[in-house]
Parts: C-alpha cells; sequence; structure tokens
C-alpha cells in the first residue's frame, strides 16, 4: 500500500549487516570524518586569527566554504556511523526529509560559493585598478549572505515539494543517506513536477 506519511524509510547502506566489514568502515570513515572537521575548524580560524587574510575576500569566501563543508560532512556521516554501530538502517520520515533539507543545502551553498569565489578572481584579473571598490568588505558580506540564503531556498524548494509525495510502505532507500532522486523513485505520486524541476534546474 501507499503511505503519505510513512513511519519511515530503511537505509540499505554501504554495506550489509552480516558482511563483517563494519569493523573496518567504521574506523575508517570516523578518522576522514573528524580529519575533515579539524581541517575545516583549522581553516576557519587561522583567517580569522590573521586579519590581513580575513580581510581578504578570497580567504573571507574559503572560511564560508570550510563551514559549509563541515555542514555538508555532518549531514551524513554521523547517521551513517550510528547505522554501522547499532546494525540498524531506520531512519524516521522527518528525519530524511531533515537529513536531505540540509544535504541540498550545504551542497547549494559550497556551490554558490565557489561560484563567488570565481567571480572575485574575475574581478582581480579584469578590473584589478576596481578591484578594491568592487569587492569591498560589505559586497562581500552580501555575496556571502547570498550565497547561504539562495543555498538553502532552493533546498527548501525541494524538501516541500518532495513533502508533498506518497512513498511505497517497503521504503527501502539504496544509500546510505536521503539522496533526493532515490527518494523520487520510491514515491508512488506523480512524480513529473519534480522531475521537471531537477532537469531544469540540474541538481
Amino acid at each position: 500500500g501507499n503511505l503519505t506519511y510513512p513511519d519511515g524509510f530503511i537505509l540499505q547502506g554501504l554495506v550489509s549487516n552480516q558482511s563483517g566489514y563494519e569493523c573496518l568502515l567504521i574506523p575508517g570513515f570516523l578518522f576522514m570524518y573528524l580529519l575533515t572537521l579539524l581541517g575545516n575548524s583549522v581553516i576557519v580560524l587561522l583567517i580569522y586569527r590573521d586579519v590581513r587574510l580575513s580581510c581578504s575576500p578570497m580567504y573571507f569566501f574559503l572560511s564560508h566554504l570550510s563551514l559549509a563543508d563541515m555542514g555538508f560532512s555532518s549531514t551524513t556521516v554521523p547517521k551513517m556511523l550510528q547505522n554501522l554501530l547499532t546494525h540498524t538502517k531506520h531512519i524516521s520520515y522527518r528525519g530524511c526529509l531533515t537529513q536531505m533539507f540540509f544535504f541540498l543545502g550545504f551542497g547549494n551553498t559550497e556551490s554558490f560559493l565557489l561560484a563567488s569565489m570565481a567571480y572575485d578572481r574575475f574581478v582581480a584579473i579584469c578590473h584589478p585598478l576596481r578591484y578594491a571598490v568592487l569587492m569591498n568588505a560589505k559586497h562581500c558580506l552580501l555575496l556571502a549572505t547570498g550565497c547561504w540564503v539562495l543555498g538553502f531556498l532552493h533546498s527548501l524548494l525541494y524538501t516541500l515539494m518532495m513533502s508533498f509525495l506518497s512513498f511505497c510502505a517497503s521504503g527501502e532507500i539504496p544509500h546510505f543517506f536521503c539522496d533526493l532522486h532515490p527518494l523520487i523513485k520510491l514515491s508512488c505520486s506523480d512524480t513529473s513536477a519534480i522531475q521537471m524541476t531537477t532537469l531544469t534546474e540540474g541538481t
């Protein structure tokens, strides 16, 4: 049967619970996750402790990119580690949509920040005499704010569209986190609108 609000989904993950590879995957992924958090935290702290770096547009955007990368990693890895440790693959309906919202939000924000960094380099190369005016602190702050707002508004659009769909009772997601496209495949509703949106926006 179909359920508009299912109890949850089953994340099939990277390996089956009986494979015996959990003892290798858990320390490996935990180490990479902690290394990601440590590396990005050091970048942010070094940039904001050095006035010369924090006043530079490129490093200003780099600090925001590091923050987005920490959020991006923290959206999926902790839940995956929990599932590997507890041998449970369940995620609630609300938890799944929340994970998808933040995954898309941080991912979109990273893309917008990279575009802002490319624009910064374009201005520095093509308009060097006007660089200080075009990329002043106010404009950089507006660009960074726009990246975060647009990134999460974009994510909110997809999350709201997904919340109106019905899902099949099996609810098995062939992934280790709730991604947009595997969820669309599980839907028992008409997904033409959201599929058209993904095609036109390239999500």
